[in-house]
């Protein structure tokens, strides 16, 4: 084997790798340059006020010269001595950090300037390492180098925390707003940008910090408190086939002493549970979530509150009890229960509770369902409208067989098919029989019993007491749907072999039979509350997109371009899951507390998640599994709705339209074959890693695209960002406009429908209204979700929508930015075609009987004044809260 001589080896090795790592040492050097940087940060900010000792010990640092140091890093010129990474410029410093003193509010960015000697022949830099040698931490926004040679300006957007250096094991890098392909990686980055994933990763083991940036994977084994009894105890989610489950992000918090299985939890007020830093709200977010939180976390965590409420406010006992909620709130307890209060509850969080007037507690902004109508949302009309253009559109199905049948086990469950009959529905049809209207696609189901049913033996021993149900309704000429029967059933008190005990009701318009079909519906709206927060919301975009984001942290560079495209729609979502399993969805938390399936609830929706299918999520998909379209190559999505006043399916449609023209315009630009896709090592890695290991219960399933084509990549990513932007709004923003009125939305049934002969028969004959009330959810309860609801429906002030970006310069690229120019274009579009539609009163879905536009997928692309609250409309790019 011929070498070289020993004593020209290196030489000859630099030559010979020049033309990738650079000019070789025999070639002239040129004269270093300045280059002037502009840096934009956040100092530490400490609930909306600077923290002032922190901001001290800095200046202290920056006099006896340990400040914040940046050195460039060549895109274009190897180091042979470092592993051949890029070379690095001269150390240089932040200026004027003792003199610069920032604003003392939150989100105050500060600017300052730096300035580099940079040697030219390195060529363009594309990337760099900052050091933080102060006492505190602080926000890198973004570095703008401002006369590099012939590329001027040069763009870095970092948005990240950046702790003192002693935190790290490594260096922090940024790298510039380029794009790359793993293989098209310049080489002096290449090293670089696979180190920075490996950090990311971590080692799997150990409790995670504050400054640690881990993301990894963790089973969902941080809901229960074993300690506390069985009652608190609840089954591991993830990694069984018993209770299948998406992964969260881990932790890494000790196990629980009570059972090893059950990772340990937080002190019950605390919201310090750990994600990246660079995950978690920003000050102004926060803040306004700790401010809006207080009522709803001092009401459900605090038992003493409970116990008061349980003496004096126990019921409501009419419909304007409930309207004072909004109209006038709930009148304090007297002086003495005060005073009882005040010894168990700090006095400080009663005055936070207590409204203005002084005299009201828990007062309500008024719910669009009622601002129009006090009593429009119980008619059938809207009863109806509501699964079409509520906070829960995605449920309803085209009946394609009667009876409905059930997919139980009949081994297991008995006979679980409807006893719903033909002369049950017939009499309301207009005039059609059940075969004519099932021909002519007129008949749809609402159906929660096969999901409720195993549970529901278990779930009526707690105080809850509820059924399975069924609801049929016909698609009358004038768009409506028309509520026909409602089957309630509960399981055989012989046993679950023994099949279902069914009863169906049917319209009514006047005495006890009206009091009865009202109570009917609300026994489905419970069902359909139920599904709703478990399944469409929590399950359907919260739990199922988080595994998306870990594997796209774990194995996406910054530079890689579907990184680039996907990180916006990833905004908040791991902080918000885990505050959700901290305070919501734990334990005792205010989801067990407040919806019927209680300490089912997750148990439940581990079950549902094992018919989970990601290619289904597709809206065109969706809707064509539910019977609600068929294909259709002559229509702009591909699909024909059957139901063509469908607010939720037809802005639906077009949004996904927006979004899938908009990846594919996107992708084609770096993916411009399908060998690109299949070369890609990234990419690959990360689709691998997310079927593996963050879906990792359905790993085997057929559906997964194999990511080895074009049209897969697009079709995966096009679904992501659906899921994470526009299903989100639809089934989250809706939540408080209609289900603030919780009459119109209960979510508990306390008893049974009443038997003729009972007591509370007579009551339902005398005094109905007090009846219903009896019979959905409780005071304390309603308090409970509607305070809930209240902050989970409000759009943040700092809310970035779809079609919008957080910096201009988040890539270098001009073709794909071009591209999201259009996309946004598109999406104003879409804004002015759904208010017209709106405003057409022949659609009367879009509006129904409680004169409520539906405006959950209205973009809000054009709104640049960070309007924020309960505005009902607008779809951020994010599952943001």
């Amino acid at each position: 084997m011929a070498i070289f001589p020993p004593c020209h080896s290196s030489e000859m090795l630099e030559k010979l790798l020049g033309s990738v790592c650079g000019k070789t040492r025999d070639e002239p050097k040129i004269e270093e340059k300045k280059i002037r940087g502009r840096v934009v940060l956040m100092k530490k900010n400490v609930m909306d006020v600077t923290d002032v000792g922190a901001s001290v010990l800095d200046r202290i640092h920056e006099i006896f010269g340990r400040g914040v140091s940046f050195q460039l890093i060549s895109a274009e010129k190897c180091d042979l001595a470092n592993g051949k990474r890029g070379k690095l410029g001269k150390e240089a410093f932040l200026e004027d950090w003792v003199s610069r003193f920032t604003s003392l509010t939150a989100e105050a960015e500060a600017t300052f300037d730096v300035s580099f000697n940079w040697d030219e022949s390195l060529g363009v830099p594309g990337a760099f390492i900052v050091r933080n040698h102060h006492h505190s931490q602080f926000y890198l926004k973004t570095v703008t180098l401002e006369d590099v040679p012939g590329h001027s300006p040069v763009h870095f957007v970092c948005n990240s925390w950046v702790y003192p250096a002693h935190r790290y094991k490594y260096d922090r890098v940024f790298f510039t707003n380029k794009a790359y392909l793993p293989s098209d990686t310049p080489e002096p980055l290449r090293l670089y940008r696979e180190e920075e994933l490996i950090n990311l990763r971590g080692n799997g083991s150990g409790m995670l910090k504050e400054w640690d940036r881990v993301y990894d994977y963790a089973y969902y084994n941080d809901l229960g408190s074993p300690e506390k009894g069985k009652d608190y105890a609840r089954p591991v989610l993830g990694g069984s086939k018993d209770y299948p489950y998406p992964r969260r992000g881990r932790t890494g918090r000790r196990p629980n002493k009570k059972d090893p299985n059950t990772e340990s939890r937080l002190f019950l007020l605390s919201l310090n549970t750990y994600v990246p830093r660079d995950e978690k709200f920003n000050q102004v977010k926060f803040s306004d979530f700790i401010g809006y939180s207080l009522k709803s976390i001092g009401q459900v965590l605090i038992p003493e509150i409970k116990a008061v409420f349980d003496k004096t406010i126990n019921e409501f006992d009419t419909f304007e009890d409930v309207l004072n909620l909004y109209e006038g709130g709930i009148k304090l307890p007297d002086g003495h229960t005060l005073q009882k209060i005040r010894e168990h509850v700090p006095w400080e969080l009663v005055r936070e509770l207590t409204r203005s007037d002084g005299e009201r507690f828990l007062k309500f902004p008024m719910p669009d369902v009622i601002k129009e109508d006090r009593t429009a949302w119980r008619t059938d009309e809207e009863f109806g409208r509501e699964m079409l253009a509520g906070v829960n559109p995605v449920v309803i199905r085209r009946l394609q067989e009667f009876p409905p049948t059930s997919k139980l086990d009949p081994q297991a469950y008995g006979n679980q098919n409807s006893t719903i009959t033909r002369e049950h529905v017939e009499k309301n049809m207009n005039g059609l029989t059940v075969d004519e209207a099932i021909e002519n696609n007129k008949l749809f189901i609402l159906d929660h019993h096969d999901a409720l049913m195993p549970y529901l033996r278990r779930i009526n021993t707690t105080t809850t007491k509820t059924y399975a149900s069924r609801t049929i309704l016909l698609l009358q000429d004038d768009g409506t749907l028309k509520p026909l029967a409602i089957e309630l059933s509960l399981p055989h008190e012989d046993g679950d072999e023994q099949g279902a005990v069914s009863e169906v009701f049917t319209p009514c318009d006047e005495g006890i039979g009206s009091s009865i079909w009202q109570l009917a519906k609300a026994y489905a709206a419970v069902n359909d509350s139920g599904y709703h927060q478990l399944i469409s919301h929590w399950l359907n975009t919260h739990a199922v997109i988080e595994p998306f984001i870990i594997a796209t942290n774990r194995q996406l560079s910054v530079l890689h371009p579907i990184f680039k495209l996907l990180k916006p729609h990833f905004r908040d979502t791991l902080h918000i899951n885990a505050l959700a399993r901290q305070i919501l969805i734990n334990a005792g938390g205010v989801l067990e507390r407040t919806v019927f399936p209680a300490r089912y609830a997750l148990e439940m929706s581990s079950a549902i998640y094992k018919n989970w299918n990601f290619t289904e999520q597709a809206l065109p998909h969706d809707l064509i599994k539910r019977g609600i379209a068929v294909p259709d190559p002559t229509q702009p999505q591909g699909v024909r709705l059957l139901i063509e006043d469908y607010p939720f399916a037809v802005d639906g449609l077009e949004i996904w339209s927006a979004i899938e023209a908009w990846v594919k315009e996107y992708c084609s630009f770096y993916y411009p074959t399908d060998e690109k896709v299949q070369g890609d090592s990234e990419l690959q890695s990360w689709w691998k890693e997310l079927r593996e290991v963050g879906h990792g219960d359905l790993k085997d399933e057929p559906w997964w695209p194999k990511m080895q084509t074009q049209e897969e990549l697009f079709q995966a990513c096009t679904i992501i960002i659906w899921i994470a932007s526009a299903l989100h709004a639809a089934v989250n923003f809706g939540q408080y406009p209609y289900a603030g009125y919780l009459p119109n939305r209960p979510t508990v049934s306390r008893r049974f429908m009443p038997k003729p002969g009972t007591p509370e028969y007579a009551e339902l004959e005398s005094n109905p209204d007090a009846a219903f009330l009896k019979t959905i959810t409780a005071q304390f309860q309603t308090l409970l979700g509607v305070s809930l609801i209240e902050i989970l429906s409000r759009h943040s002030t700092d809310e970035v929508y779809l079609g919008q970006q957080e910096s201009p310069n988040w890539t270098a690229d001009d073709q794909p930015r071009e591209a999201f120019e259009r996309f946004s274009a598109a999406l104003v579009e879409i804004e002015t075609r759904i208010i017209d539609r709106n405003n057409d009163g022949e659609l009367r879905n879009r509006t129904g009987p409680v004169k409520m536009p539906y405006m959950l997928l209205y973009p809000n692309t054009s709104n640049n004044s960070k309007e924020g609250g309960l505005t009902g409309k607008g779809i951020p790019n994010s599952i943001s809260i």
